[in-house]
């Protein structure tokens, strides 16, 4: 059987592995930061009828440029936003790979604080961009003077900051995304994923984008909105860059089912958003829980809580799963992350960790 090193496959991609999370069939999965509630059939029933209008003409190209979607995106964003200034596409990872395309490229750099989102140096790598992964403070913070230095050592072509960051949960001082903006003369793109999660306070970028052409926001409707399947995310920024990225993005690369199926689910916004907080409720109660039991856990404002198990995490890990519980070694040596889940989830977490 050929393998894959036996094709002629670029020389840097030799070696790799796909990124991904185990697919096990085990009673608790929190694992992956999905929203473990179902839709509701209120939902159910708007997106079915949604995509049911589509079918008879799926003969006919989509909307290349989504126009109608893209406007409820900025609606639901606010802050000014039109639809000129929002791009969607299958996931907030096709955003920052177009974004990548549009921006990087070979002879040019992206630069990230890790640890964080794992995808970010593998969309750097398949678009042909540098990586240069600076190294956040150990309780996982990240200062201005920290993010400053690493931006006047590397002149880099693109900064990604996560707030809340995965997979620490932790969110960024405003602060230091107006030193980045301010030193940076590349693009500055903010992975707000999780951003409905954040606790009461907590600012988004969506705030400076007003007079800062080179700030990109980028989030997704998988988490708080519960669309994971649907595989929808999108960005805000000034027009200009949305324009930047039309060159780039594939021809009719959101189907009509869809920016259809979005479209439902945003105006049913209400209905989805409401396991927001009583998600927040776990990821609280897990957070005090563990630390009451002497544990270290970082703060978090997402949906997920990065803990340390003061050994082998890759042992707790197979622990935990002996005992039907799937949570996520990220790679972090002694840590890992557990999505915080329904009540019940959270009780069989907890059990099992004891």
């Amino acid at each position: 059987m050929t393998t894959i090193d036996e094709l002629p496959i670029r020389d840097d991609l030799r070696g790799k592995t796909p990124y991904g999370a185990p697919q096990l069939d085990v009673a608790v999965r929190l694992n992956t930061n999905e929203n473990s509630y179902p839709l509701p059939d209120a939902v159910v029933d708007a997106i079915a009828k949604a995509v049911q209008a589509e079918l008879r003409d799926l003969n006919r190209y989509p909307d290349r440029d989504a126009v109608a979607l893209r406007a409820d995106l900025a609606d639901y964003l606010g802050h000014g936003l039109t639809g000129a200034g929002t791009w969607a596409a299958n996931g907030s990872n096709e955003v920052q790979q177009q974004l990548l395309q549009a921006f990087g490229g070979p002879g040019r750099t992206a630069l990230g604080f890790g640890p964080s989102y794992s995808m970010h140096p593998l969309l750097a790598q398949g678009t042909g961009t540098r990586w240069i992964g600076a190294l956040r403070d150990p309780d996982f913070g990240l200062t201005p003077a920290a993010a400053l230095a690493q931006i006047q050592e590397h002149d880099p072509d693109l900064i990604f900051l996560c707030s809340p960051n995965n997979p620490t949960g932790t969110a960024l001082d405003p602060e230091v995304v107006t030193a980045v903006l301010e030193a940076a003369r590349g693009m500055v793109v903010v992975d707000e994923a999780y951003a409905e999660f954040a606790r009461p306070g907590t600012p988004s970028a969506l705030a400076l984008l007003s007079g800062h052409p080179r700030l990109v926001v980028s989030r997704t409707m998988s988490k708080a909105f519960g669309f994971a399947g649907g595989r929808l995310g999108y960005l805000a920024a000034d027009p200009a860059v949305v324009d930047a990225v039309q060159l780039v993005r594939l021809p009719y690369h959101l189907s009509a089912i869809t920016q259809a199926a979005a479209r439902a689910a945003l105006s049913q916004r209400d209905a989805l958003l409401a396991t927001v907080e009583v998600i927040k409720q776990q990821r609280d109660r897990i957070v005090t829980t563990l630390r009451e039991r002497g544990m270290r856990v970082a703060d978090s404002d997402a949906n997920f809580v990065l803990f340390e198990v003061g050994g082998d995490q890759t042992i707790a890990w197979r622990r935990l799963l002996d005992r039907g519980v799937l949570v996520r070694d990220v790679g972090l040596p002694g840590w890992l992350r557990v999505t915080a889940g329904t009540p019940a989830e959270t009780d069989a977490f907890l059990e099992a960790l004891a």
